[in-house]
């Protein structure tokens, strides 16, 4: 196809969960291909000459929203970045609308929806990713953190804005509801965008309902950059492990009391605001922080079993998929997206969402049973890479995506 302008859009511009880690992928890949590509962030951008691809990294050099001490400022910044809206306008000046896409993969931390209004304002073709819910539902996950549980209310409803729903407090719900409206009257989400990018079947299912007349919505799973090598020798470790953001949605207590239960070795892949509740529950678990994607592999190798706990939706379970393609079998929520990815009982077990008895249920199955553990991770690796989820398979599809995307160019 012919070399394209490509803006990708991320509230971070490095890895700190799916989201951020399938942009710059997917951003690498295309600049591999040809494409002129920017990523703009708002948060931790390296410097243009720190990327060995070619992608050109701009940052706004602001602050995650939650963690701005200034909270007048993270309020304004997150209802309507007028920085990071100025900025993109400034990238996109000079292109041709006719061969520029802007790629949409978060917003919500940090650049807000100003940067949707702004590209469609010149003109520009947005493509989104729906790594999650936000387009629709005011805390983007369809979940009621207050009764931890699903949430199964319709979006910005009356009884949608009375349920005190938010994590934090009822104000900070009201704040989501404000940021809500403005995202959809004036910026634009979802409404003024055309084509949209499904992670999976299940979310898209959840989300169709939502999205404008006439939206042309795409299945593109998200990359697994894995090195294909023998199985994981998961009979021979010890460690049940959780990949990702440490929280209470995504049931990281939960999984820390079901591994207090056992007795057994827990590891924590990453970090989150619950990473000191998780160690005051479990004493013996082991929290890792933040690392580089291929130590994320390193760690998934020592895996005896995934855990995905998740009390809500997801869309996907980029993890369960990697874990799959080292041959390590899961334990996932049979509430999330992630019970796609596995065949239960043959690549993995589920669990009754939040069940913390069921947990233990599926752990203790797994713990004691080395010969089933090997089967499991051997089936697992082998129905990954039989067809399996590369880069290259990705960025060919996103290509496909921006042709179609381009030529209904409104």
């Amino acid at each position: 196809m012919k070399k394209l302008h490509l803006v990708v859009l991320s509230d971070f511009g490095y890895v700190n969960g799916g989201n951020a880690a399938v942009a710059l992928a997917s951003a690498r890949g295309l600049a591999r291909r040809g494409h002129a590509v920017t990523l703009l962030s708002a948060v931790g951008a390296t410097t243009p000459s720190d990327d060995p691809d070619g992608v050109r990294l701009v940052s706004t050099d602001q602050q995650e929203i939650l963690t701005d001490s200034n909270r007048m400022r993270a309020i304004l910044q997150g209802t309507w970045n007028v920085t990071a809206a100025r900025m993109l306008r400034a990238l996109l000046r000079d292109l041709d609308p006719a061969c520029t896409v802007v790629h949409l993969h978060s917003w919500t931390q940090a650049l807000s929806s100003s940067v949707v209004r702004a590209a469609l304002a010149v003109g520009v073709r947005v493509v989104y990713t729906m790594h999650d819910y936000f387009s629709l539902c005011p805390n983007g996950t369809f979940f009621n953190h207050q009764q931890n549980e699903i949430c199964r209310l319709r979006p910005m409803s009356l009884s949608c804005i009375a349920s005190h729903c938010d994590k934090r407090s009822y104000s900070h719900k009201l704040w989501r509801i404000l940021r809500q409206a403005v995202q959809a009257h004036r910026g634009g989400i979802p409404n003024r965008i055309l084509d949209f990018i499904a992670v999976s079947p299940f979310s898209h299912a959840i989300l169709a309902p939502g999205l404008p007349a006439g939206a042309r919505v795409y299945h593109v799973p998200s990359p697994i950059e894995v090195s294909r090598d023998v199985p994981a020798r998961v009979a021979a470790n010890r460690a049940f492990v959780m990949v990702g953001k440490i929280t209470q949605g995504k049931g990281a207590i939960v999984f820390a009391k079901a591994a207090r239960a056992l007795g057994c070795d827990a590891l924590f892949v990453g970090d989150g605001p619950c990473a000191q509740e998780v160690v005051q529950v479990y004493p013996r678990a082991r929290v890792t922080g933040w690392v580089s994607r291929e130590k994320v592999t390193e760690y998934l190798k020592t895996a005896r079993v995934l855990v995905f706990p998740s009390l809500w939706y997801e869309t996907e379970g980029l993890s369960v998929i990697e874990a799959a393609a080292l041959g390590v079998p899961a334990i996932v929520s049979g509430t999330s997206a992630a019970r796609m990815s596995i065949a239960d009982g043959v690549t993995g077990l589920c669990f009754a969402g939040a069940d913390e008895a069921d947990l233990i249920r599926a752990m203790r199955t797994l713990s004691a049973d080395d010969a089933l553990v090997g089967a499991m991770g051997q089936a697992a690796h082998q129905r990954y890479w039989e067809n399996p989820r590369t880069l290259d398979r990705h960025v060919s599809e996103l290509e496909a995506v921006y042709e179609q995307a381009l030529r209904g160019r409104i």
